[in-house]
């Protein structure tokens, strides 16, 4: 009982240290360009969240969670540009709207099972990116939307620049990651794992796994258009390039080194893909003059073949089991003496 007391304890002064951390960067760090990166860490914290729920919990694999992304990003634009209506009604409506089309998207889709499945949202995701490209008179097709998308704003407080956006995405991501937590231990998530365990066996104890699988697909889906909202209210210029199959892979591959059974795992994810990338356009292009784009789709598969081999469980759990097992033998001796 002490032990578990104890744990509580070190993980709530963690998460409080963590959250003083987040807040106290953009004071010690001037540089707008680094501040950028963090906004946009922040903003695939959320989408990457959501993921963590839909495959690390309900098992359930998705390829096409940028399609959700861009859905979210085009319906804050398009309501916003063109038909002047309030940047929060738009992200609320996108976040509406995507969910219902991941709900009713879904009822076909997980009837199907493992590399099926994975390929049913893989194939979701090309349509949507696909209908980006070319519906031209609504979304501005490979050109995009660069006019009209307004910044979000609080009264007479707009978010028009990094150091003021950035503390807006981490209010967001970290409610986000509050609201998944309160998800996974609730009888929704004790639900969620006993289908990522056997789904038979869920269904024999009389767990509607189908509605599971359903309300947390939709979910994950919200998660990602209120990404896709911010991303487009800070950007405030979207094009169909960042919602294709690449941001997809690049959002598993941050899912899967943070942690997939992990709530502030993808948030250790996230950030070290993200840094990685940064450094990739920087230095790949002097290493290998004549690499294009097509470079980045074989190191993200080096990346999760590594940590599928060594760190099965992600980045997170590894980092807890050494920290547990330095603890172990650091008071071990205490005992014995």
């Amino acid at each position: 009982m002490k032990d578990l007391l104890r744990q509580k304890r070190l993980r709530h002064a963690l998460i409080l240290l963590f959250t003083l951390i987040i807040f106290a960067v953009p004071f010690l760090v001037t540089n707008n360009y680094y501040l950028s990166v963090l906004v946009i860490i922040g903003i695939h914290t959320i989408v990457v969240v959501g993921l963590c729920l839909l495959m690390g919990y309900a098992g359930q694999i998705s390829l096409g969670h940028a399609a959700f992304y861009g859905l979210g990003a085009y319906t804050s634009g398009i309501l916003t540009s063109t038909y002047n209506v309030s940047p929060w009604l738009a992200m609320l409506a996108g976040a509406v709207g995507t969910g219902i089309i991941a709900y009713l998207i879904g009822i076909p889709i997980f009837r199907l099972k493992e590399h099926y499945l994975a390929l049913a949202t893989l194939g979701l995701g090309l349509i949507i990116h696909v209908v980006l490209m070319e519906e031209v008179e609504l979304t501005g097709g490979p050109s995009g939307l660069s006019k009209g998308i307004p910044y979000l704003s609080i009264g007479s407080l707009v978010f028009n620049n990094d150091f003021k956006y950035y503390f807006l995405v981490w209010i967001l991501a970290l409610l986000a990651v509050i609201l998944a937590n309160n998800v996974v231990h609730s009888r929704i998530g004790r639900a969620l794992r006993s289908i990522h365990g056997s789904e038979f066996a869920a269904q024999s104890l009389g767990v509607d796994t189908g509605r599971h699988k359903l309300q947390v697909f939709a979910l994950s889906a919200i998660y990602a258009s209120v990404a896709g909202s911010l991303y487009a209210h800070y950007i405030t210029f979207i094009s169909p390039s960042p919602f294709g199959l690449m941001t997809s892979v690049q959002f598993v591959v941050m899912a899967v080194v943070g942690g997939l059974a992990s709530i502030w795992g993808p948030i250790l994810g996230v950030s070290v893909i993200t840094v990685m990338a940064e450094g990739l356009k920087e230095f790949m292009p002097l290493l290998i003059p004549q690499a294009g784009g097509e470079y980045e789709i074989v190191v993200y598969g080096i990346i999760l073949v590594v940590i599928m081999i060594f760190m099965p469980d992600g980045l997170t759990a590894t980092l807890v089991k050494a920290y547990e097992s330095w603890r172990y033998r650091k008071e071990r001796p205490n005992e014995t003496s």
